[in-house]
C-alpha cells in the first residue's frame, strides 16, 4: 500500500523486491501495526516523508535474507522493526545513548519504506527479536505504542498517581506496565467517550473522566497521548507542585498560552522524541513479565485506508494491525 501524495488514500500496487544492503535484513512481513504517527505522515502533519512511500513501522515478520555483515539474525528468525530505522552512530547524541535525537536519524515508514507490504528491508542494528509467547498480532503494537509508552513512563520519574490523557493503543499497554509497577492510573478521554472510559476501567484505572475534568486528587505526573495542545495547560492544572507533564506524541497541535501560575511550583513539561534501542531491549524484556496483553483489531492489507480512518475517528479501543501474511 503506497502513499503517492500527501492527503491522498494509499494505493495498492506492485513494487520491486527491496534491495538488501550489507547491514540489512530482508523481512517477509506477517503483520504491521497501525499507529497515529502513520496518520501524521499520511495527513501531512509530518512534512518530510520520501514519496512514494510504503508506510508502517510496527512490523513483525520473518527474516528471508541477510546482508553480508549481518551476524545477529539468520534466515527464519522472527523479528520486529520499530519507528527508529537508523542513526549516524557517530554524533554526540548517538555516542551518549541519545540516538533518538540524532540529526541524521531515519524512520521506518517515513524515510524508509515500511511494513504495509509483503516484504521490507531494515537495518539489523535497529531490529528486535520478538519475545516468545507473543503471537504476531499481539506483538505488533509493542513496537511503537508500547515502546513510546514505556519511554514516556520513564520520563514521568517516580510518579505514583499518573494521568493518561487519551486512551488509545499506547495507553492501553502502558496502564498494564504502570499497574505492574504499583502506580495508580487516572484516565482522561474525549468528552462522552463512554466506551473508552469503560475500557480504561476494565484495565484497572482508578478513575476515569473527560479530558476537561479535574481528577479527584492532584497527580504526580500526566502523560499526554492525544495530539491536542490544549491538554498541556489542562494537565498542568491536574498535577501537584513538582509534578511532570510528558508530551508523548511526535506531533501536537499548538499549545495555547497559559498563566505562569500553573507552571510555577517546579512543575515540568517534557517531550518524548522517538525511542532508543535500549528502550526496545528493556521494554520487550519486561512485556512478558507483566505480562502485557494487547487488544488488537486486524485488517487485511487492502483495507489499510479503512484502518487509518477508523483510527482517525476513534472507532475502536486498543490497536489496529494490518495482516499481510498470516502466521497466527
Amino acid at each position: 500500500m503506497i502513499l503517492e501524495q500527501i492527503g491522498q488514500p494509499l494505493r495498492m500496487s506492485n513494487a520491486p523486491e527491496p534491495t538488501v544492503g550489507p547491514a540489512d535484513v530482508l523481512i517477509t512481513v506477517h503483520v504491521c501495526g497501525v499507529c497515529r504517527t502513520d496518520l501524521h505522515v499520511v495527513d501531512g502533519d509530518l512534512t518530510e516523508p520520501k514519496l512514494p512511500l510504503i508506510p508502517g513501522h510496527q512490523i513483525v515478520g520473518v527474516v528471508a535474507d541477510v546482508g553480508a555483515e549481518v551476524d545477529s539474525f539468520k534466515v527464519g528468525d522472527r523479528v520486529g522493526v520499530p519507528w527508529l530505522g537508523g542513526s549516524c552512530q557517530r554524533c554526540d547524541y548517538c555516542l551518549n545513548d541519545q540516538e533518538n535525537l540524532c540529526d541524521e536519524s531515519r524512520y521506518t515508514g517515513y524515510q524508509v519504506d515500511g511494513g504495509f507490504a509483503e516484504r521490507c528491508v531494515a537495518d539489523r542494528r535497529f531490529c528486535f527479536p520478538i519475545p516468545a509467547g507473543y503471537a504476531d498480532l499481539q506483538a505488533a503494537p509493542l513496537l511503537c505504542a508500547g515502546l513510546i509508552g514505556y519511554r514516556s513512563l520513564r520520563m514521568a520519574g517516580d510518579a505514583h498517581r499518573i494521568g493518561f490523557y487519551g486512551f488509545g493503543a499506547a495507553a492501553h499497554i502502558l496502564i498494564q506496565v504502570a499497574r505492574y509497577q504499583g502506580c495508580e492510573v487516572y484516565a482522561f478521554t474525549r468528552k462522552g467517550d463512554t466506551e473508552g472510559q469503560a475500557f480504561a476501567q476494565e484495565l484497572g484505572a482508578v478513575w476515569v473522566g473527560d479530558s476537561d475534568q479535574e481528577p479527584p486528587t492532584p497527580l504526580d505526573a500526566a502523560i499526554i497521548f492525544a495530539p491536542v495542545g490544549e491538554l498541556v495547560p489542562a494537565s498542568l492544572r491536574a498535577v501537584r507542585k513538582g509534578g511532570i507533564v510528558v508530551c508523548a506524541g511526535i506531533h501536537m497541535s499548538d499549545i495555547p498560552s497559559f498563566p505562569y501560575s500553573i507552571l510555577w511550583g517546579e512543575r515540568q513539561i517534557r517531550s518524548v522524541a522517538n525511542l532508543t534501542r535500549r528502550d526496545g531491549e528493556e521494554f520487550l524484556a519486561l512485556a512478558p513479565q507483566v505480562p502485557i496483553r494487547t487488544e488488537v483489531h486486524p485488517y487485511p492489507l487492502e483495507k489499510a485506508n479503512e484502518a487509518l480512518d477508523d483510527l482517525r475517528h476513534g472507532r475502536f479501543n486498543g490497536a489496529a494491525v494490518i495482516v499481510v501474511n498470516s502466521s497466527g
